[in-house]
């Protein structure tokens, strides 16, 4: 195939896992526009026998290469660090339920307690089902290496999130009613949909004011989004989108896209809120607009 049919059917997997690896959307674009660019100056670059686990092999030494150069602005971060919220343009599902929660929100920050290559190799076998053998190939380890190194990121990710009973309507549904309650001024509405012991993330990266720490419970995070609320005086719009594999919000101020608000759900009730507010983490989405 030449190299332009090649990115066709390996651009969505190459990003897919460049972006869970990274966390960042303008990241992810970069590295797999970098891999077939370079692939493109190998010349005999046809003969390469498996292609898939080549070009896998490139995105994941590149998202490595991202990942340490990363890690001193990860130790200067101010406030927390949420990955960029990944937005789909259509609100029909285009992926499998086990691929939208390996996309959540939720999922990516736990990813995040692995090491480089440990996240490599949970989400070469945990996501995409890899076997031991593909995995080894691309991460240059035994396939029994693999395994034990697959064990060990399971056993290391601690408080996974419970799977929601909800299905992709209801989630949007307490959404939309906690968006509805709030610009209604109706606390006991978002009470509704809120577990009493929520918790909200919110990451503005010291570029806007927002929460440096977690707030928790319920009445807490009522009050600060009344809070902010009432700052929002210029005219806003708000979009209803599926927000990393899960309903969420888009808050629009001024044609620009100003909060990306994410969810996780438990025991029917929403028990977080993931807020980007960071323009740097918004602007791949204000390009678009």
């Amino acid at each position: 195939m030449e190299t332009e049919q090649l990115y066709e059917v390996y651009q969505p997997l190459l990003f897919s896992l460049a972006y869970r690896i990274l966390g960042s959307v303008m990241d992810a674009e970069d590295i797999v526009q970098d891999v077939f660019i370079s692939l493109n100056n190998i010349e005999d670059f046809q003969s390469i026998e498996n292609m898939k686990a080549f070009l896998c092999k490139m995105a994941t030494n590149r998202s490595i290469d991202k990942l340490r150069s990363a890690a001193y602005k990860r130790n200067v971060y101010v406030g927390m660090w949420l990955p960029e919220p990944l937005v789909e343009e259509s609100d029909e599902p285009s992926e499998s339920f086990a691929m939208k929660e390996s996309l959540s929100t939720a999922y990516l920050l736990l990813l995040q307690q692995l090491s480089e290559v440990e996240r490599i190799v949970f989400i070469l076998r945990e996501v995409f089902s890899y076997e031991y053998e593909e995995i080894a190939s691309i991460v240059d380890k035994s396939s029994v290496n693999c395994r034990k190194i697959f064990q060990r990121a399971r056993k290391s990710i601690l408080d996974k999130p419970k799977q929601s009973t909800l299905s992709t309507k209801k989630m949007a549904a307490y959404v939309e009613k906690f968006v509805s309650s709030l610009q209604c001024g109706d606390a006991q509405g978002m009470l509704e949909v809120l577990k009493t012991d929520a918790i909200l993330k919110a990451d503005g990266g010291g570029k806007v004011t927002t929460a440096i720490h977690p707030i928790y419970s319920a009445d807490r995070i009522i009050r600060l989004f009344f809070g902010i609320a009432q700052r929002l005086t210029e005219a806003y719009t708000v979009d209803f989108k599926m927000v990393n594999g899960m309903p969420g919000v888009i808050v629009t101020i001024n044609n620009k896209i100003t909060y990306v608000l994410s969810f996780a759900f438990e025991d029917e009730k929403i028990s977080n809120i993931y807020m980007v507010a960071n323009p740097e983490k918004l602007m791949h989405l204000n390009v678009k607009i």
